[in-house]
């Protein structure tokens, strides 16, 4: 981060952070409050030029340790820890996506779409829309994906934080209409921030509706709160996570992130529920989405440290009295936020198919690598 991103983001940590931060931590906790627990996996198993061995090893490490860890916990209804894999199509090889197809069969999580373009050369409106649309078709052929009114629905996050072309010079993007496209093609949410930095909203700790009819650069900066009651507004919700100063190894750090560096000690988590992201007008419904590229964090997010926070939240946000503890993914807790603007009330368990349904993951299908066409549309800007 350069220091104009610096210098952006903590202005708006200034002037929308503290404020935040305040008038939480004033507001009376309504009790008992739901913490929905949402952890996204920016999931890159080839990632740092790893060679096809590592990247297996990453596969097959996420495959045993992954069920061990989840099923050692459980939320206030039973249910143990899912993982939300943001998957790009550029490692749709060898075999990567039927292996977590087949951790989703088995219930330990679920899929979307990550993707990064714009790398070396700027995107077009239409290679972007062909992209999307080839992905969603590889994708399920292994049932990847729910529906909603007989629409393929999908969560979507940006590589590099780039969204929306907001980075200088077209970097990692290059498409000024991306929300309009994102909406066109059946994204349900964007949940690529905080990034803390340039590209990172203005509006920050909030949910919210950005406008997809402004096609310039970081258009989604503000927009409209989703409000309880008020039904969906226009535009394409946007779902973040805390954005909260926390001193880890003596220095500040901020957002959801959690790395082999930035384990999820108890201070974080203690941080990301007081942030208290809800609806407007639904503060019993704490959201709390933390982020990871879990590939190459195995040590933190498949070991003794997610082990200890998956614990804590358990003992801290699970009493049943002040706190009731609930492990979403990106479509449940989706489905959760539109009940909430609908003026539904009581568990939010109720509500995790509310609108998109769950998918139908099938690992049969014997296909190994993305296809020729979803090949070559990705190369067009992005290769690495």
């Amino acid at each position: 981060m350069d220091v104009r991103d610096k210098l952006g983001f903590l202005v708006s940590v200034a002037t929308h952070g503290i404020p935040s931060y305040v008038s939480a931590s004033l507001r009376p906790r309504p009790r008992p409050a739901h913490v929905l627990f949402c952890m996204v996996d920016h999931f890159e198993p080839g990632t740092g030029h790893a060679d096809p061995g590592t990247e297996k090893q990453r596969m097959a490490e996420l495959a045993s340790k992954y069920p061990a860890l989840a099923d050692a916990h459980a939320d206030a209804s039973g249910q143990f820890p899912r993982r939300t894999w943001f998957f790009p199509p550029h490692y749709h090889r060898h075999g990567n996506l039927r292996k977590l197809v087949a951790l989703c069969e088995r219930g330990y999580g679920e899929i979307e779409l990550h993707l990064h373009h714009g790398k070396t050369a700027p995107d077009t409106p239409e290679n972007l829309r062909r992209t999307i649309g080839l992905c969603l078709r590889d994708y399920s052929r292994f049932g990847v994906f729910g529906m909603e009114g007989g629409r393929q629905r999908y969560g979507f996050i940006h590589g590099d934080w780039a969204l929306n072309n907001s980075l200088p010079d077209g970097r990692f993007c290059g498409v000024d209409s991306e929300l309009s496209i994102l909406q066109e093609t059946g994204c349900y949410a964007d949940l690529t921030f905080p990034s803390c930095g340039r590209s990172n909203p203005v509006q920050i700790n909030r949910i919210y509706y950005a406008d997809v009819d402004r096609h310039w650069p970081k258009s989604y900066a503000t927009g409209v709160r989703a409000r309880a009651g008020a039904g969906p507004r226009a535009g394409l919700l946007m779902i973040q996570g805390p954005v909260r100063p926390v001193l880890v190894n003596g220095r500040p750090t901020f957002g959801d992130a959690i790395d082999n560096g930035r384990p999820p000690s108890k201070k974080l988590i203690d941080g990301w529920v007081a942030t208290s992201i809800h609806v407007a007008g639904k503060s019993d419904w704490i959201i709390v989405k933390a982020h990871t590229h879990g590939a190459v964090s195995g040590e933190t997010v498949l070991g003794r440290p997610m082990h200890q926070a998956f614990s804590y939240l358990e003992a801290a946000y699970n009493d049943g009295s002040a706190y009731v503890l609930h492990y979403v993914t990106a479509r449940e807790l989706y489905n959760i936020i539109r009940a909430a603007e609908a003026g539904e009330v009581g568990d939010p368990d109720e509500y995790r198919d509310y609108r998109v349904g769950p998918p139908s993951y099938d690992s049969s299908p014997d296909i190994l690598e993305a296809s020729e066409d979803l090949r070559e549309a990705v190369s067009r800007t992005y290769r690495g």
